[in-house]
């Protein structure tokens, strides 16, 4: 049976709570964990790929070689810095663990990437520019100032809730570590 609506007034108000302190999960926090699944798992991958040689990566010794081809000294080990940053921050973003530690630590590889690889390259992604490197850096930032939803383990502590002083985590340590990648 159809029940018509007499007061719109009252159709449209805010529900109440269900119990006091306690939050219904939403559609956002579906959404951010899509967001946090799918971003984290793909940036986990790109790091096992570093380090590992999975899904037709390189593994650590080409890797390697490839950062001392950038400039990096000794390449093997900022390989293994940039591949368990990836790996790490990746699963951190995908489970919400430790969020704006996480994020920091995809912030710090992006600004290298894009420092060292892509910059030189414009801003489109298909003349190898710094358009990927931008998107997944703003969404760590995002999910650091957003907070990682209800569906995360970070439910339970202070930083979950998200703000500017995670968001300013996520950038600020990111950029301090790839500043001192960068210089060394």
């Amino acid at each position: 049976m159809v029940r018509r609506i007499t007061d719109w007034s009252a159709a449209l108000a805010p529900r109440p709570a269900q119990r006091t302190g306690e939050r219904r999960v939403t559609a956002g926090d579906w959404g951010l964990l899509l967001i946090r699944l799918t971003f984290g798992v793909f940036l986990a991958g790109h790091g096992c790929q570093k380090l590992f040689g999975f899904f037709g990566g390189t593994g650590l010794t080409a890797t390697g070689k490839g950062f001392a081809e950038l400039g990096y000294r000794p390449g093997k080990v900022f390989a293994a810095i940039g591949g368990l940053s990836e790996l790490v921050g990746g699963l951190g973003l995908a489970v919400g663990l430790l969020t704006p530690l996480a994020a920091a630590a995809v912030v710090g590889v992006m600004i290298n990437a894009m420092v060292t690889v892509t910059g030189a390259h414009g801003l489109w992604d298909t003349s190898g520019g710094v358009e990927y490197n931008v998107a997944i850096a703003v969404v760590a930032i995002g999910v650091a100032a957003t907070g990682p939803g209800r569906l995360a383990v970070d439910r339970f502590f202070r930083w979950g809730a998200g703000g500017w002083p995670e968001a300013a985590v996520a950038l600020g340590l990111g950029g301090v570590g790839a500043a001192i990648a960068l210089s060394l």
